[in-house]
């Protein structure tokens, strides 16, 4: 009986190493962003098609308080690497809600072969679902040289990605004109 009494008490009240290591301390993030990059699953098709995102801010950088602004690449090309394109451009609206971001950007850069491509805004979506990330973009209903997509707008996330992943931050940005107390 002391014995087993003895053995009860004896970590009752002592720590444990973990319990002494000091806890990480997440920092807190100073605005939204979006970032990684990623791999679809294309499945059977084998086709590659890779996003990247460095994406800061929130709102439209065109309008009063915006302060979106970043860079996106994205390409899709055959399995055999003989057909596809690869397509840069620069942040111009990036919104967050929890999870999900939306962005749009303009395309600055590409080998398409259509030069339309350039100048052109295109949108993406993104659920940050830790290892199950999903993603969306505007071109999945039109061709890029026919679209006219408005900022800040885009396809709900429905491609799933296979490697690689997505950071979605949302910070919500003090209403323009108010003053934050702390």
């Amino acid at each position: 009986m002391t014995l087993g009494l003895l053995a009860g008490t004896a970590t009752a009240g002592t720590p444990t190493m973990e319990s002494t290591k000091p806890e990480k301390v997440k920092e807190k993030a100073k605005e939204s962003g979006l970032t990684g990059s990623a791999t679809m699953d294309r499945g059977k098709n084998g086709d590659r098609v890779t996003f990247s995102f460095d994406a800061h801010g929130f709102a439209p950088a065109n309008l009063p308080g915006g302060t979106s602004r970043g860079t996106f690449r994205f390409s899709h090309h055959s399995p055999d690497g003989t057909r596809g394109a690869t397509f840069e451009g620069r942040i111009d609206c990036l919104l967050t809600g929890g999870p999900v971001a939306t962005a749009t950007g303009i395309i600055t850069r590409s080998d398409h072969h259509d030069g339309r491509v350039i100048g052109k805004r295109v949108g993406f979506t993104v659920y940050d679902n830790g290892t199950h990330d999903r993603l969306g973009y505007s071109w999945a209903v039109d061709d890029i040289p026919k679209m006219n997509v408005p900022q800040c707008l885009s396809a709900a996330p429905y491609e799933t990605v296979k490697s690689g992943d997505f950071t979605v931050r949302h910070v919500l940005p003090p209403t323009p004109g108010t003053e934050r107390q702390r």
